[in-house]
């Protein structure tokens, strides 16, 4: 049974840091991408960042690329992302999702992850 587990949220000031982590079981983990999605209260799920099982290929959003830095360690099967000046506009329940086709284009469609996280909530105050 494939299960993957976020923690690291909570709230934080505006401009301030989070570091998210998942952890993944049940899967060989380094032959998933690995992705991490977002959904605010009333919007739609948005992608924010995915790392290539082979190669450790980065794919960001625009709204984050230069603040957020995805990562993963195929030895401990973990994924973090690391938030740094967070804008209250990333106010968002956060989800970890892995898709097992590898195929780049996929990374950041959700529609094409295979396991998700149940989420952990990011708030960011102004």
């Amino acid at each position: 049974q494939v299960q993957l587990v976020e923690s690291g949220g909570g709230l934080v000031q505006a401009g301030g840091s989070l570091r998210l982590s998942c952890t993944a079981s049940g899967l060989t983990f380094s032959s998933y991408t690995m992705g991490w999605f977002r959904r605010a209260l009333g919007k739609e799920r948005e992608f924010v960042a995915a790392i290539t099982g082979v190669g450790a290929v980065t794919f960001y959003a625009d709204s984050v690329k230069g603040r957020f830095t995805i990562s993963r360690d195929n030895a401990k099967n973990t994924v973090d992302l690391q938030m740094n000046s967070l804008k209250p506009e990333d106010t968002a329940v956060y989800y970890c999702a892995a898709e097992a086709s590898g195929i780049r284009l996929f990374a950041s469609l959700g529609s094409n992850y295979d396991y998700w996280g149940q989420g952990i909530q990011v708030t960011v105050s102004s």
